[in-house]
């Protein structure tokens, strides 16, 4: 696939293009500034967009503003995010306009290489890629809301589905049929007053809008 990459940490940068390349990837574009970014995505329309959050030259959230700006120009072109924490408000809106093909991670992912490869065909293929630290973030903060009534099975199924796994990934993970995988996402959504489809991504994305707008919005650091 072809991708363009926008980090400004020169090591991690050349390593994800060596990382990418070497996997059989076409690395079209490489930037290493916020304002770079857009003009680079606008201009060879990637099969998906590898960015780091922040970047030159304010070091706030250039490069998720940038990925929000090329969505809105380039419908649904998968962007794979980048960051060094876990900042669960760039996670928020980042998901937030309700479409697939998006991950989020953090830099520490992309040294687990199988991990880093398969998050990004899953955001190339229209899915989604939360790391599972941002997932638990997401799921402790939240207080006296619907969560609290999910138990302990269909919160590591709620986790896992939000991480972006199938069905079949799931059961094996938790050592179930996935039969109970169903049943448990049905009881999920059914708590959660959410529709009960348990169709691709869709399901995902609607369980982590519900959870993003739960209890207000973060504060950036």
């Amino acid at each position: 696939m072809r991708l363009v990459i926008a980090e400004d940490n020169a090591l991690l940068r050349e390593g994800l293009v060596l990382l990418l390349t070497s996997a059989g990837h076409d690395v079209v574009a490489v930037v290493g500034t916020g304002p770079e970014v857009l003009p680079a995505l606008l201009a060879h329309r990637p099969d998906v967009a590898v960015l780091d959050v922040r970047m030159p030259p304010d070091f706030r959230d250039e490069g998720l503003r940038a990925a929000l700006a090329a969505r809105k120009q380039i419908p649904g072109l998968p962007v794979l995010v980048l960051s060094q924490y876990v900042e669960e408000s760039y996670a928020a809106e980042l998901l937030g306009g309700g479409a697939g093909g998006l991950g989020y991670l953090l830099k520490d992912r992309v040294g687990r290489v199988d991990e880093f490869l398969d998050a990004l065909e899953r955001v190339a293929a229209g899915g989604t890629a939360l790391d599972p630290e941002v997932v638990t973030e997401l799921l402790t903060r939240r207080r006296d809301s619907p969560l609290d009534s999910l138990t302990p099975r269909e919160r590591e199924v709620l986790k896992l589905m939000a991480e972006g796994h199938d069905n079949a990934t799931i059961a094996g993970a938790l050592v179930v049929t996935e039969r109970a995988v169903h049943k448990h996402i049905g009881n999920v959504f059914l708590k959660l007053g959410l529709p009960p489809s348990d169709s691709g991504h869709r399901r995902v994305l609607a369980v982590l809008t519900y959870l993003n707008n739960q209890g207000g919005r973060v504060e950036r650091p």
